[in-house]
């Protein structure tokens, strides 16, 4: 009876894990590993899970610190300095802003291409940025945290539908076909926009943080339901990683249509390729999967990031109001938009720039928290916990500067 009173109550604690997964499984999932998996085959699912596997610590040191601490990651990093404080929030308004744009606009060009008739773009992002912002203002954390945890339990269920049915079907590609090999200077790019959101940028883990105490506000939480929480939405995106990646492999990879680089293009390519090869029953569903990845994804911006922002002009003292949450809701919103209505065409690049920027400051970010991790007398980490966390660093930095050698060989 005490461990179902157990399991019981680690299953009402979670919130905060499942919506960093409902955050990261977007254009990192739908469209970085499927088009992964579409090009290369299954040639990159251990750089999937090797990069997972890397993160791991540092997306867990955000945890683990609100939950020893009781504070966010934010006082620890205002703590450790102005000059990472104050970086931290440089990055997070270019993110806040670029990443709203950018999957308001995919999440609105997907619905398009599942609806009937010519709707367009802009109205759906209209539609669709309105919704979020009304489950938002009127619920906040508590509508947010529902939601979540519906459309993660959808998106897990339809999308390894989706792939036992594009595996009973066999994949497509023709028997010995040898495709393009993935480890060459010419793909670097490719690699290292892939790793930067996978599973998600790095400020997630500050964002999580916040969703975290927001949580605690509502029921008290110990330290083993909240890594629970935060251990079940990691895992479970790592997961879904490679099944979108499987997706791409079995539908798209080995095809004779040229693979579509674009995130929007090549996500209608996906539904197209599925309704040709499985059968056009199969096309809504992949359609409600796409939908859901960046809907899921929209509304977990839209709120992470303007608590995020709301909570570093807090600690600033810049702002002190109880409805500033609202006021960066909307001003997000709204330049979301703008970037939308003025710079739609070069959204697809200034994407691509966005995960190339959260790759290349993911091992100063992830030093950061081991740091504060290591620099704190009343966290012990284990020894595997240390060397997994080195690994990473190494690994993160080694890629990061053979990326800068790359770019400026390339200039």
């Amino acid at each position: 009876m005490q461990q179902h009173t157990g399991w019981r109550s680690r299953f009402q604690a979670l919130g905060p894990g499942i919506l960093m997964a409902t955050a990261a499984i977007g254009g990192s999932h739908l469209v970085a590993s499927t088009q992964a998996g579409a090009l290369f085959g299954w040639q990159l699912a251990w750089l999937i899970l090797l990069v997972n596997v890397l993160k791991y610590p540092f997306f867990r040191f955000g945890v683990e610190y609100t939950l020893t601490r009781k504070e966010s990651l934010l006082h620890g990093y205002q703590r450790k300095g102005r000059g990472y404080f104050y970086s931290f929030i440089v990055l997070n308004v270019i993110a806040a802003v670029v990443n709203t744009a950018g999957v308001l606009l995919l999440t609105a060009s997907l619905l398009q291409y599942a609806l009937p008739g010519n709707i367009s773009v802009t109205l759906l992002c209209w539609l669709i940025l309105a919704l979020c912002l009304f489950i938002l203002l009127l619920g906040h954390y508590k509508a947010l945290d529902s939601v979540s945890k519906l459309i993660m339990t959808l998106l897990t269920v339809t999308t390894v539908i989706a792939a036992v049915i594009a595996w009973h079907n066999g994949a497509q590609a023709p028997a010995g076909y040898v495709g393009p090999s993935p480890w060459t200077l010419a793909s670097l790019g490719f690699l290292v926009a892939l790793m930067g959101w996978m599973p998600a940028p790095i400020e997630i883990s500050a964002i999580s943080s916040l969703w975290l105490q927001a949580k605690q506000r509502q029921t008290h939480i110990t330290r083993a339901q909240g890594l629970f929480d935060f251990n079940l939405g990691y895992w479970l995106t790592a997961a879904l990683a490679l099944v979108f990646l499987s997706l791409g492999a079995l539908v798209q990879y080995g095809s004779e249509q040229p693979i579509a680089l674009a995130g929007t293009a090549f996500a209608q390519q996906l539904m197209q390729m599925y309704a040709s090869t499985i059968g056009s029953w199969a096309q809504p569903l992949v359609a409600f999967i796409a939908f859901l990845c960046m809907f899921g994804t929209s509304i977990t911006v839209l709120d992470g990031y303007a608590r995020t922002l709301h909570a570093s002009f807090e600690q600033l003292g810049v702002i002190k109001h109880k409805a500033a949450l609202n006021y960066w809701l909307l001003a997000q919103a709204a330049a979301g938009m703008a970037l939308i209505l003025f710079f739609k065409a070069a959204l697809a690049p200034m994407l691509t720039f966005a995960m190339t920027l959260a790759f290349l400051t993911t091992p100063v970010f992830a030093w950061l928290n081991y740091s504060l991790m290591r620099g704190d007398g009343a966290i012990v980490l284990s020894k595997p916990l240390k060397l997994l966390s080195w690994l990473g660093l190494a690994y993160l930095i080694g890629f990061a500067l053979l990326f800068l050698l790359w770019f400026a060989k390339v200039l």
